[in-house]
């Protein structure tokens, strides 16, 4: 904000976790033990008051007393559990008013909000909400907006307030826009002791396919920004073994459970490829019994591929005992330069590995491929359904990318003979 619009706000915020030494963390930031202190949870999720996660004006001792005694807490919140294992501590503010603003994106452009009652008790006070949809032509690209852009925020609001509240408003609008951002919010904010707005609590989402253009100014200190995983959200051991295997290779290898006893899984090459059949699967009526999320792409070699087939294949027969039958879509584009032959014969292998765990699991196998050296991989992959002993649908570029989706479905469904 202050390389934008000039406001310089004199925000003071450390960390702490069960990792943290108190006495370190006081020398190297002594002005914790100069003001009185707030203690809340540094994580993705709301409604921290209502649960105890709040402690205000407190000094340092007892600021670190609250943390320790909640820290690995189990909570619920908006139906997401998961432990308490970062919280952060900055300076007590003393006010009075508390003030609510968000800006979110929508479809072709964003939407602001602002409400005089902010704090805890805002979803009580939505009625009190105003809010400006701006167009995506309206901003400058440096985040300007035309003159009185904002002022139906701030109609409610005493006259010689409306200047100052107009700026900050414009100006985190202006942040959140320089840093591609999908969500800021600021619940509360408030007026400090001279009369400048202050955010007492904020969080950003930032889109991350804008990483290749302002990843440089999401960097803290040369460091890295990190997407954590939503609240609650634990990665399975297939998931953290694919995210290792993605660490290591300079190919991308993505796996995200949904339902672990799903019906329908995919393992699908290249990242659009993998929305398309995802959403097709949405689309037919089996959003439910989609088993994953995943993509591999970026050429991976053979060994890449049969470790993450192998990972895919545990997981979708893992939970057979319903004596239901499952799908299973090998399924991609037409690849620009993966040698499709190469990374069938990693998933070959596999294949061949689990063929009694797929033959448990009555699982059937869709494929549909195209690109360089695709004809030796179907080639593979259809001589290999006598070997595995289950079925297996191969087609090529000149059968439509989607079309093995409703065959999936219709199988799993019980309406395929």
């Amino acid at each position: 904000m202050k390389r934008l619009a000039g406001i310089d706000l004199p925000i003071q915020v450390v960390q702490f976790t069960a990792d943290t030494n108190a006495s370190d963390l006081l020398n190297a930031n002594p002005w914790l033990a100069d003001t009185k202190l707030v203690v809340k949870p540094d994580m993705l999720f709301g409604q921290r008051g209502k649960n105890d996660l709040v402690g205000l004006n407190l000094d340092f001792g007892q600021a670190i007393d609250f943390a320790t005694a909640r820290l690995n807490r189990t909570v619920t919140v908006n139906g997401c559990t998961g432990p308490i294992t970062t919280f952060v501590i900055e300076p007590f503010v003393p006010h009075k008013d508390e003030y609510y603003l968000s800006i979110t994106t929508n479809r072709n452009g964003w939407e602001v909000s602002f409400s005089e009652a902010g704090g805890i008790h805002i979803e009580e006070n939505w009625d009190k909400l105003r809010t400006v949809v701006l167009d995506t032509l309206d901003a400058s690209p440096s985040g300007g907006l035309p003159e009185g852009a904002l002022a139906p925020l701030i109609t409610g609001l005493p006259l010689e307030l409306r200047p100052t509240l107009e700026r900050f408003i414009a100006s985190a609008f202006a942040v959140f826009h320089d840093l591609d951002c999908s969500l800021l919010e600021m619940n509360p904010w408030t007026l400090d002791s001279s009369g400048q707005p202050f955010p007492l609590d904020m969080r950003v989402e930032l889109d991350d396919t804008a990483k290749y253009r302002s990843g440089a100014k999401w960097n803290l200190d040369g460091q890295e920004v990190e997407f954590p995983l939503p609240f609650g959200r634990l990665l399975t051991p297939a998931e953290a073994a694919v995210s290792a295997l993605d660490e290591a290779t300079g190919a991308s290898l993505k796996f995200t459970v949904l339902n672990p006893h799903g019906h329908v899984w995919l393992m699908v090459a290249g990242g659009g490829a993998s929305v398309i059949y995802t959403d097709t699967i949405g689309d037919l009526g089996y959003a439910a019994e989609l088993g994953n999320y995943g993509e591999y792409s970026g050429a991976p070699n053979t060994a890449e591929t049969y470790a993450y087939a192998k990972t895919v294949l545990d997981c979708a027969t893992a939970h057979a005992g319903d004596g239901k039958p499952r799908a299973l879509l090998i399924g991609g584009g037409i690849a620009n330069f993966t040698d499709v032959a190469a990374t069938f014969t990693g998933i070959i292998a596999a294949l061949k590995e689990k063929a009694a765990a797929l033959q448990a699991a009555k699982v059937r196998i869709f494929v549909r491929r195209g690109g360089p050296n695709y004809q030796k991989g179907l080639e593979l992959m259809r001589a290999l359904g006598p070997q595995l002993g289950v079925p297996v649908s191969v087609y090529g570029p000149e059968s439509s990318m989607t079309g093995i989706c409703a065959e999936a479905c219709q199988y799993v469904s019980g309406a395929a003979a």
